[in-house]
């Protein structure tokens, strides 16, 4: 007799259901407390540590030495391998085995001598299913039992290995996740045993938690709330966890309410498995390429055992390094490819910082990444993939474009401190108007869980209802990598279609973006940057690193250049293609969001500058080869010629060795992309159009420099009183301010140390004064003058710098020598300036943006501190001042004050972070309008408009026996042009192409008297492929 309905009160009944699922509560009774059955302890259990990531077959090999549950090992970044001798009884038949391993650090289990599975507690993997039926006689049941052996018990035996890292999936913070790294931290095993799985209790315990998610997620005010959780409460009543027999009629109940669906109009879910990983961050980078295959493999075998699975991976170095170190589990991610399951995206070679890298770098990240994924997986990658990075630049939809793509995901921007950013699926213009479809996934997260809650949040924080009705949702552990799990799994394919609840579909990226695009008439668009209202402290921590990002991606372009011109005039001449592009990937990998931005452990930012000495040193081995290629047979005076790499002609005053080792200066004029000879001795004073460098000091210490173009007066601490322009008079600096002036700040964030700088860092302003009389005259006038001066910043810090302007150069230059030894203090420096403007102008890759100066809205407050490239500039009409520098990255104008970021030092999660010595160069260079540019020698290529720089010279990625060479061109200044090219090469045949140099098939263009006439829209990037002639033999 069925029992009479009772009135429920919504809390007990509630908690009486959580009760019965709790892994606390009652699971002497409860239903969670029969999910394993029958257990015994492993056979043996043996181990070695090592400070070695081994491979599999040398760790193997190794003394291995008995060791038990509740062993500790260690220390941080260590390895301890397990031998694990498995004997499963007999009278387990029939039933589904678990290997249960609890331990610290990140595991991996090797069978039959491939990596089968990751098992880490953090990520929520702590066993490993032997057999999901054992059997004695079925062939099919031992495939993936291979290793069997039957004893006389006629039990079943195994050996595996288990690979234990000593981190966790975060790194080994020390007392808080993004510390520096605990050298010391031990490690323990605390489970190893054999268990049976009771697979109807897992099914259970999937549907009674989503019930109460549902409960939850949807409230007392909603009549589906109340049904899910009567459902819950009744199969409470119907199920006993001691009686197997009963768990049939409780499926039953929960079957019923799920398989009531919603109607046509429900907002559909696309749920992508996911497994971020970071390629180098709070661990070093050898440790990734394990995460991979830990992350990896633990995918594949749920793509084995759910066909309906999909698995979005990125970055093409992460599987370059797989299929280098594990290629067994490369060869089926690769078959798993090919049924659609396991799907590259991105089309780059790391997740890159979406700020700091060059135009050319951005470009490169897609070349690499988009030929390798064609050659390795068939296809080229169609979304770009980029879910953690600290701000989106405005040239990214015309890289993009040219890359092929014109999807793009990521979420970052939820991360937002002041402005909630105002869409999910929107169009992105960028620069020179191209246009993406972005989708930012609702849910703010590319780490889901599968939970009600994340499935509910998807749908009411989405942004675009209305306009939007599909939406991602990326699940699976991730960061320190660990990825999707089979509860996952499960939780999502029940809420499939279920009443009261959006519909969940197994999907991926294609197909949600495709849902996207079949609907997007009502889609709004954002114009130029997505800027990231946080972690703008990324734009200066780590100084080394930025330089060594400067200076890297400076001596490629040089190495290309002199090497296609070499290719170009020799027959003999080898182009160093293969070189190039482990040097071009070395310098990408830097670029990873978490290493070029600083915000990596100590040990990665020692990695970074490893690459990067490797970049400089093999990079000038190759410069000078090209150069001497280049310009056999024509050597100047002393042996010597000067090659300009940039794209305009210059006039400079260089030092220039003499014998003994000492320099003389001389003033030597270059072409665009070409060479000159050194000017013989008798020339190095010539009679100039321009007058002299006059250097005078006063009585009272201060210091004048004039060359005729500017007059730069210093007061008798170092810092500038006056800029004029000599031509009109026009002051630069601000009426009773002075410029140069640095100021230190507190820097003390809430929480991300290397990463943030928070607004109320800027009532904190302090500026450095120093003592008169520290100011001296270096060099005395002529061709240069200069004056030095030193300044303490601090009792722990000091600073000199060198205050120089040349003949004939329209801007003073600050070479400057800091010793920091500091915590959590900023440097800058500020100039304030006699102009007027409510915005300010700052470079980024291939062109440059707008910024307002002022604080009148919230979304310009926010930006209180900005990235820009080598320059920043305050105009108003007929005059401007612009602050350059060679390898400074944050900065800010605000009111008439432009201010260049210098010195940041956070303690984590370095704690190391910028102590010790930097050297750098800023100038200031008040204008008016350009000056006219000196007469040339031999040029490799002009350019007939200022507007359109030529930015890249290479060899064509393919066809090199075709002696194909690529040019990339911009418009700089955001004007229409007609222009020319000039070529002083021997070109055969010239074609548009794309940034993958893929060729317009109606992009040929004609050559006219060694001329090709091109066409620009503002800030638009054109790629050419030059067929060069055969060379003469």
């Amino acid at each position: 007799m069925a029992a009479a309905p009772a009135l429920k009160h919504w809390r007990t009944t509630l908690e009486r259901v959580e009760k019965f699922v709790s892994p606390l509560y009652f699971t002497d009774c409860n239903l969670r407390g029969r999910l394993f059955g029958a257990s015994c302890p492993v056979a043996v259990l043996s181990s070695f540590l090592t400070p070695e990531r081994l491979p599999y077959q040398e760790a193997v090999q190794r003394d291995f030495r008995p060791a038990q549950v509740g062993d500790s090992f260690g220390p941080t970044w260590w390895t301890c391998w397990f031998r694990v001798e498995l004997t499963i009884p007999e009278a387990w038949v029939g039933q589904e085995v678990h290997l249960c391993w609890e331990s610290d650090g990140e595991g991996l289990v090797w069978r039959d001598g491939e990596p089968v599975q990751g098992l880490t507690k953090e990520g929520e993997k702590t066993s490993y299913v032997l057999t999901d039926r054992l059997g004695e006689r079925d062939p099919r049941r031992f495939k993936r039992f291979s290793c069997l052996s039957f004893p006389s018990s006629r039990d079943y035996s195994l050996t595996l290995y288990v690979e234990v890292a000593c981190n966790g999936l975060l790194g080994a913070g020390k007392g808080s996740m993004i510390a520096a790294p605990d050298p010391e931290k031990m490690f323990q095993l605390s489970r190893a045993e054999l268990a049976v799985f009771h697979r109807d209790v897992h099914m259970l315990l999937v549907d009674l938690e989503l019930l109460l998610g549902i409960a939850k997620g949807l409230g007392k005010d909603n009549q589906r709330s109340f049904q899910a959780l009567y459902t819950a409460n009744q199969m409470v009543n119907v199920c006993d966890p001691a009686q197997p027999e009963t768990f049939p009629v409780a499926q039953a109940l929960a079957s019923r309410f799920f398989g009531q669906h919603g109607g046509e109009s429900q907002h559909t879910i696309h749920a992508t498995g996911h497994c971020h990983i970071d390629t180098a961050w709070l661990w070093p980078f050898k440790e990734t390429v394990r995460k991979c295959a830990r992350s990896w493999v633990t995918a594949l075998q749920l793509m084995e055992r759910n066909p309906e699975f999909i698995f979005a991976c990125s970055q093409a170095q992460q599987l370059e390094w797989v299929k280098s170190r594990y290629p067994g589990l490369y060869s089926r991610l690769q078959e798993f490819a090919c049924r659609g399951q396991f799907v590259p995206v991105g089309g780059t070679w790391v997740e890159m910082d979406g700020n700091l890298p060059s135009g050319e770098a951005m470009v490169r990240q897609f070349l690499q990444g988009q030929n390798f994924f064609l050659q390795e997986f068939g296809k080229m990658c169609s979304e770009f993939w980029l879910p953690d990075t600290f701000g989106y630049s405005a040239q990214l939809p015309q890289i993009m474009h040219g890359c092929g793509i014109r999807r793009f995901l990521s979420q970052k921007l939820s991360w937002n401190l002041v402005n909630s950013f105002p869409h999910h699926t929107f169009f992105w213009e960028g620069l020179d108007g191209s246009r993406v479809l972005v989708h930012f996934p609702p849910g703010d997260s590319y780490g889901m869980q599968g939970s009600v809650e994340e499935v509910l949040k998807t749908v009411a924080n989405n942004r675009d209802k209305g306009r939007a009705n599909h939406s991602a949702f990326l699940f699976g552990f991730g960061d320190g990598g660990g990825g999707p799990t089979q509860t996952m799994l499960d939780r999502l394919k029940r809420l499939s279609n279920t009443d009261g609840l959006p519909r969940v579909q197994l999907s991926s990226p294609r197909q949600l973006f495709s849902a996207l695009e079949s609907d997007s008439e009502q889609l709004c668009t954002w114009v130029g940057e997505l800027f990231l209202e946080l972690h703008n402290g990324t734009y200066t921590t780590h100084a080394q690193i930025k330089k060594g990002n400067r200076e890297c991606e400076r001596i490629l372009h040089d190495v290309e250049l002199l090497s296609s011109l070499a290719l170009a005039r020799s027959a003999q001449f080898l182009y160093p293609a293969a070189q190039l592009q482990h040097l071009w990937r070395l310098l990408l990998l830097n670029q990873f969001h978490d290493v070029v931005t600083g915000s990596c452990i100590q040990m990665v930012a020692e990695e970074a500058m490893c690459h990067y000495e490797d970049i400089r040193s093999h990079g000038n081995t190759l410069l000078s080869a090209a150069a001497a290629a280049l310009c056999a047979g024509e050597p100047g005076p002393e042996g010597l010629l000067i090659v300009n790499t940039l794209p305009w002609k210059r006039t400079e005053v260089m030092a220039l060795p003499k014998p003994g080792g000492a320099h003389s200066l001389a003033l030597v004029t270059v072409p665009s992309m070409g060479y000159a000879p050194v000017p013989p001795p008798t020339s190095l004073q010539p009679l100039l159009p321009q007058q002299p460098v006059f250097v005078v000091q006063e009585t009272d210490g201060s210091v004048t420099l004039d060359n005729g173009i500017i007059r730069v007066k210093l007061d008798p601490t170092g810092r500038l009183t006056s800029l004029v322009l000599v031509a009109s008079g026009r002051e630069a600096i601000a009426e009773g301010a002075v410029g140069n002036q640095f100021v230190l700040f507190d820097d003390v964030p809430l929480y991300w140390d290397a990463w943030d700088v928070m607004d109320y860092h800027l009532e904190t302003r302090k500026p450095v004064l120093g003592q008169a009389g520290t100011l001296a005259v270096g060099t005395e006038g002529g061709l240069r003058g200069s004056a030095w001066f030193l300044l303490q910043i601090s009792p722990n810090s000091r600073l000199s710098q060198e205050v120089v302007l040349d003949v004939g150069c329209p801007y003073v230059r600050f070479h400057t020598e800091v010793h920091w030894h500091e915590a959590h203090k900023f440097l800058k420096v500020e100039f304030p300036a006699r102009v007027r403007s409510s915005q300010a102008t700052y470079e980024i890759q291939f062109g440059h943006l707008q910024r307002p100066t002022h604080y009148n809205t919230s979304w310009d407050w926010a930006r209180f501190e900005v990235w820009a490239h080598r320059w920043m500039d305050l105009s108003e009409h007929g005059f401007g001042l612009a602050l350059l520098n060679d390898c400074k990255y944050g900065a800010s104008v605000r009111g008439s004050i432009l201010s260049l970021s210098l010195l940041r030092a956070p303690k984590a999660p370095d704690a190391t972070a910028d102590t010790g010595r930097h050297e750098f160069t800023y100038a200031l260079m008040p204008h008016k309008a350009p000056s006219p540019a000196p007469a040339t020698s031999w040029s490799a290529f002009s350019v007939s408009s200022p507007a359109v720089l030529l930015e890249t010279v290479k060899q064509a990625e393919s066809s090199p026996q075709r002696r194909s060479l690529v040019l990339r061109l911009y418009e700089a200044h955001g004007s229409h042009v007609d222009c020319w090219l000039h070529l002083s090469l021997p070109v055969q045949e010239a074609i548009l192409c794309d940034l993958l140099e893929r060729p317009d098939p109606a992009g040929h263009l004609t050559l006219q008297d060694s001329r090709l006439k091109l066409t620009f829209s503002p800030f638009q990037v054109l790629s050419l492929l030059l067929v060069l002639q055969p060379p003469p033999h």
